[in-house]
């Protein structure tokens, strides 16, 4: 396990991170409106691509770099140091299915979409959760009969994200109803813009209006749209999923480091009674402070431990649902010191509160991560199955 790096890695992240410094956008990212955030998500992933930055560790052949996981983690890491843009409506592309294609897909599938992918010429959504499928994913509900040469899809998916705006989907059907719960799925890739396809936005507690249910109505997919096999869905799920609780948290860790070291400012400056003492000499707010900022060095040096571990895998391996479980329970602890911290002043929506972040927006989103790519417990299930070797 080596954490330090080479002097070609020291000398990438100085490069990066005057990359960044020139063209990370200025203007704030618009909370409304689907053709304002897929303009401005799309236009700052083409500069990063324009910039040679959009893939770090992706094949040459295909516009990234072909760096490894180490180099990718610092690219992670001064993104969130630089204040860069959440990559939102571009986060399935490049974290999920432009990886899983790398991966899992043909020559020709890989083609078609990763260059476009990187580009921001492409954006993607994920149909993976159901009603009644959503951390037991094995029981998706969602059917596809072949056709011919084509897949038809009948069914709905919910918490697609951007789907209102995506021009493809990794869509997850079963294709074999007869088979065992976890057999008979299909990984497809299926466009957004068939007929059949509908989609209807779901405003969230924050305000904003990411999520979405999509309704399949008889939709035609083409058999070549098939990644990997059909009836081996769950395989090419699996690594999807590998990815979306890997490196790419890196990032997210780096944004809460700062966001530590924001509030302990803040915690300098504000006075918890009115009394002029201020919050940092409360012995439980030090306490917590001191805490938070100790858990994301702990999470930082996992994440190398993992990449050094893999470093001779594409693949993620099931570490990643450490870093999935502590990023999304770290993250919630950290938004609700903030509310603890700044009390009613947090509940401001339309600004920052003393530009140290909108917290309260934070704070909303923040129930969704322990939900999302997986529950907290079916983490937890991986990480005591697949690590420590524990019974179902």
């Amino acid at each position: 396990m080596e954490f330090s790096l080479t002097s070609d890695q020291v000398a990438l992240r100085t490069e990066i991170r005057s990359w960044l410094a020139d063209n990370v956008p200025r203007e704030a990212p618009p909370h409304e409106g689907a053709a304002e955030t897929r303009a401005f998500d799309v236009a700052w992933q083409r500069r990063q691509f324009d910039g040679g930055w959009a893939g770090v560790s992706w094949p040459k052949e295909y516009g990234g770099r072909g760096l490894g996981l180490v180099e990718q983690l610092i690219w992670y890491e001064e993104y969130a140091r630089a204040g860069a843009p959440n990559i939102r409506s571009c986060f399935v592309s490049i974290n999920h299915a432009g990886p899983t294609l790398i991966m899992r897909g043909s020559e020709e599938q890989k083609r078609k979409h990763l260059r476009s992918i990187l580009a921001g010429d492409e954006v993607w959504c994920q149909g993976f959760s159901e009603p009644e499928a959503g951390s037991d994913l094995g029981s998706l509900r969602t059917a596809a009969r072949v056709d011919g040469d084509e897949l038809v899809v009948n069914g709905q998916k919910i918490w697609t994200s951007f789907a209102h705006i995506a021009d493809f989907q990794e869509l997850l059907v079963r294709t074999d109803p007869a088979a065992p719960k976890h057999k008979g799925i299909t990984w497809a890739i299926c466009d957004m813009h068939a007929p059949g396809i509908d989609v209807r936005p779901i405003r969230s507690m924050d305000g904003a209006v990411d999520f979405c249910e999509v309704f399949y109505d008889d939709v035609r997919i083409p058999l070549d749209n098939v990644v990997g096999e059909l009836n081996d869905g769950w395989r090419v799920a699996m690594t999807t999923l590998s990815f979306e609780r890997g490196t790419a948290f890196a990032a997210d860790q780096m944004a809460m480091s700062l966001m530590v070291e924001r509030l302990v400012t803040v915690a300098t400056e504000r006075s918890l009674d009115g009394s002029g003492r201020v919050a940092i000499l409360d012995d439980e707010f030090a306490r917590r402070l001191a805490g938070l900022r100790a858990e994301v060095a702990a999470l930082r040096s996992m994440t190398y431990l993992g990449a050094s571990r893999n470093r001779e895998s594409v693949q993620p391996g099931p570490e990643g649902s450490f870093l999935r479980l502590g990023v999304g329970l770290l993250m919630q602890r950290i938004s609700r010191l903030a509310m603890d911290l700044l009390g009613e002043d947090a509940l401001e929506w339309s600004a920052p509160v003393r530009h140290h972040g909108n917290w309260s927006n934070d704070y909303l989103f923040g129930f969704s991560r322990t939900i999302s790519a997986g529950s907290k417990d079916i983490q937890r299930n991986i990480i005591g199955e697949r690590l420590l070797g524990l019974p179902k």
